[in-house]
């Protein structure tokens, strides 16, 4: 058992993604188919996701756009955080990252599939966004499209799905989906962020998992969210709402989504500088919450610690679980900050063992 400098244990070792390449897709209109815990687990997480029966969750909340083009890796490469030649030219068959103000605060969380083209040579991508912001996302990608040769399009026809083993201690590292129709996936990749959340699956809406799948079941979508808050992965916009978070802060660099080798793009230049200074006071963290008669705790509530000094907000909460920005120097002490009633809500702070060994910033 390893410890960090603030006392917290910690059971983490550095997860590198698996990924291949997608599967053909010809376009957004003709697609090749293809326990609650106590207190005391609070300050434990266990990231990893075990062998079994696998189970699928609709991620209603997530939606996909197609962008196609022969300048589709030169148009996003300006404007997100990692670097596409990854997607494009190294294989990787999915790709994490954030787009970015020219503040440097992030606006949308995205993932990116590779698609290949089953005629002609344009580079095709998938990216995957939080679903109350799809507008928003095409808008901000239509406003710096210019000149460039893009299509941006809504691909409502396709449904997402996370996939994950049913009992989640142990690794997965073999792991992966056995499919029963393969030609029913337009996309199967390991998620890029962690290891821990498993793999991500496209199909026609016409298409159930289940038949796509072997050995998988349905689960309640309420389940895979407490997954992430339990191990500490943030997704769309309550746990990032746009304008508001630093990327470094939301732990992009842990979860493989920023490439400090690229060029320029838009808010790249805060964010370059706070990397080479070494120097991340506070981070979106989960946490364990004592809540006040089952309410659901406000979004941005300062916490503080027992002696009442200031120690960063409360991000968001399902049940006893959530993600906090949590100001790295009183990570390891018990925090609170009040309910809509008055009430206070106290919660403890844990480090995911996902993160990695070799990070700069020291609690």
């Amino acid at each position: 058992m390893l410890y960090n400098m603030v006392g917290l244990p910690v059971f983490r070792h550095v997860l590198k993604p698996n990924l291949g390449s997608a599967r053909a897709a010809v376009g957004c209109f003709g697609l090749c188919r293809w326990g609650r815990p106590g207190p005391s687990d609070c300050r434990r997480v266990h990231g990893e996701v075990s062998r079994g029966k696998l189970v699928c969750y609709e991620l209603q909340h997530r939606a996909l756009l197609k962008v196609q083009g022969q300048d589709t890796a030169a148009f996003l490469q300006g404007l997100m955080t990692n670097d596409i030649h990854l997607l494009t030219q190294a294989g990787q068959g999915a790709l994490y990252a954030h787009m970015l103000n020219v503040q440097g605060r992030t606006l949308f969380d995205i993932m990116l599939y590779s698609l290949k083209e089953t005629q002609g040579t344009e580079t095709s991508v998938l990216l995957e966004c939080d679903s109350t912001l799809s507008e928003s996302v095409q808008r901000h990608l239509k406003m710096y499209k210019i000149r460039r040769k893009v299509t941006i399009s809504a691909c409502a026809q396709l449904v997402l799905w996370a996939v994950l083993p049913q009992h989640r201690e142990g690794s997965s590292e073999d792991v992966r989906p056995e499919l029963a129709s393969p030609d029913n996936a337009l996309v199967i990749q390991r998620d890029p962020r962690t290891e821990a959340m498993g793999w991500r699956l496209v199909v026609d809406r016409e298409v159930s998992p289940l038949e796509v799948m072997k050995s998988c079941q349905q689960g309640e979508p309420e389940e895979y969210h407490r997954h992430r808050y339990t191990i500490g992965v943030p997704e769309g916009a309550r746990d990032l709402p746009p304008g508001s978070p630093l990327p470094l802060e939301a732990n992009l660099v842990y979860m493989q989504g920023i490439s400090f080798a690229k060029g320029c793009y838009i808010g790249q230049e805060l964010t370059a500088r706070t990397h080479h200074t070494g120097v991340v006071r506070k981070r979106l963290m989960p946490v364990c919450l004592t809540a006040a008669d089952g309410q659901s705790p406000p979004g941005g509530a300062p916490l503080v610690t027992q002696s009442g000094k200031p120690a960063g907000k409360h991000q968001s909460t399902l049940g006893d679980r959530g993600l906090s920005l949590v100001r790295l120097a009183h990570a390891k002490e018990p925090l609170m900050f009040k309910a809509p009633d008055g009430t206070l809500v106290t919660l403890e702070a844990s480090v995911p063992d996902w993160w990695p060994k070799d990070r700069k910033d020291t609690f």
